[in-house]
């Protein structure tokens, strides 16, 4: 099983390691902008779900950004958890600066949020690269399930598991003339290691280690239905959401949404 502990540690490193002001002025679009920090399609469909008085949770929240801007549709109140404590502040401190005052952050293992959590969410979210932080979907789906109260709503917006089989820019497999080259399996098992940083939030230098896993979309699928979650709404999109803009529009899956509900 995973050790959690050392992801912490190399997240933790990494936003201190963090590209000079990232993250710092979050506050600002969050007071002039509606759902900052999501795609239009995205956006779109959180707009057709009745957030009002609702309780919400974004499991893997990381600066807290995408939860802060979902309080912006009226949910009651908002918690967001995460492993890293560094980053669970600037969470903490963007929220004070948006004037977002429903909004809390705790840091801890997803795997250990305790019971005070469970039945406690109308809705839970995941976002850009969250699950692939766990090699046991079913355990993280039951705990997601814990924390919903009946007839909760869970929502992944995330990577699109195909992505995972294209090399990206900057690896000797990328050709831009030969788009259409495939470089890893789709059912890859071993887990993805790294020891360069975390690219989107820090500089490169040698880092601790981070351990993220593949999984296919019948991983996360049976997972759910393991949980005995109902998948309601399954989108693919053809647009990448963080990695690289080089496959977008090219008839690739990059990425998706999907919302599923607790049957009991």
């Amino acid at each position: 099983m995973i050790d959690f502990y050392a992801n912490k540690e190399a997240w933790e490193e990494a936003f201190e390691h963090r590209h000079p002001g990232w993250g710092d002025e979050n506050y600002k679009r969050l007071r002039n902008e509606k759902l900052p920090f999501f795609t239009p399609d995205v956006a779109q469909e959180l707009r057709l779900i009745n957030f009002k008085g609702k309780s919400v949770a974004q499991f893997c929240c990381n600066n807290g950004r995408e939860l802060l801007s979902l309080m912006q549709l009226g949910a009651e109140n908002g918690v967001g958890f995460d492993i890293a404590e560094n980053i669970i502040n600037q969470a903490s401190d963007t929220a004070k600066k948006a004037g977002i005052d429903n909004c809390r952050f705790v840091a801890c293992n997803i795997m250990d949020i305790p019971e005070q959590y469970y039945n406690s969410f109308d809705y839970i979210m995941f976002t850009i690269g969250a699950i692939a932080w766990f090699d046991d979907l079913e355990r993280l789906f039951k705990k997601v399930s814990d924390c919903l109260r009946p007839g909760g709503t869970l929502l992944i917006h995330d990577f699109h598991p195909l992505i995972n089989m294209l090399p990206i820019p900057g690896e000797p497999e990328f050709d831009e003339n030969h788009l259409n080259k495939l470089a890893y399996s789709y059912f890859k098992k071993e887990p993805w290691i790294e020891n360069n940083g975390m690219s989107y939030m820090s500089e490169k230098y040698p880092s601790k280690t981070f351990t993220s896993f593949t999984h296919t979309i019948s991983d996360i699928i049976n997972s759910l239905i393991q949980a005995d979650m109902n998948i309601k709404k399954f989108n693919e999109y053809d647009y990448d959401i963080g990695i690289s803009e080089a496959y977008n529009e090219k008839g690739f899956p990059l990425s998706f949404l999907l919302i599923a509900g607790k049957v009991r």
